[in-house]
This record gives structure tokens, C-alpha cells and sequence, in this order.
């Protein structure tokens, strides 16, 4: 068994989204998306199918040519390979769950 806390030591920064890593299971990385109002993740794409929950705030979640409005409580699923970037219109906490195959500082390296 494993605990986290999503607001546990949460920091934001005004110029890129902060990256935590909340834990790891045998078959997920759970992943904590701190993004202050105005910051962007640039578009990258994820190697395996991710899970996307929307914590707190809104973000615009460009993919496939459109914007989706997150808002707080919204579910997402994207496959893997698919290019999507992420704007914080808001004081924004996303969950992102990725499998145990993928590798979290690869979603710290696209928030630099």
C-alpha cells in the first residue's frame, strides 16, 4: 500500500508547470502537475496512454487541432503518441497517471 497527498508540499512557479512524483505502483506513476495562471507545457507526446484528472483549476488542453476547457473534477484519457500542450487559466493541480513503462522525468523535461 502506498499514501500520497496531492496538496502535500505544493509549490508553484511563475515560469514553468512544477512536476512531483506522488508515487509509484507496480503498473503506475502518479504524477503531480502544480501550473501557476499563465504557464504553459509545450506540446510533447506521451509514449504510452496517460490518464489526465483535473484536481483543481481550469486548463486549455490543446489536441488534435482543438481546445478542450478542463475545468476541476474533468477525466481525460489520451493514447500514446498523440501531441498535446497544456495552459493554465487558473491556479491549476493536474493528476496525470502514467503506465510503470513510461518515465517521469520525461514529463520533467518537457515542463522545462
Amino acid at each position: 500500500m502506498k499514501k500520497s497527498n496531492i496538496y502535500q508540499d505544493l509549490q508553484y512557479s511563475d515560469v514553468k508547470p512544477m512536476i512531483s512524483v506522488l508515487f509509484e505502483t507496480e503498473f503506475t506513476k502518479e504524477i503531480r502537475i502544480a501550473m501557476k495562471e499563465g504557464t504553459v507545457m509545450k506540446e510533447h507526446k506521451a509514449p504510452t496512454p496517460i490518464v489526465i484528472e483535473m484536481v483543481k483549476g481550469n486548463i486549455d488542453f490543446g489536441v488534435n487541432n482543438e481546445i478542450l476547457h478542463l475545468v476541476e473534477g474533468d477525466l481525460l484519457t489520451l493514447d500514446g503518441h498523440v501531441p498535446h500542450d497544456l495552459k493554465a487559466t487558473k491556479d491549476s493541480i493536474v493528476r496525470l497517471t502514467l503506465t510503470k513503462y513510461d518515465d517521469s522525468n520525461r514529463v520533467k523535461n518537457v515542463a522545462k
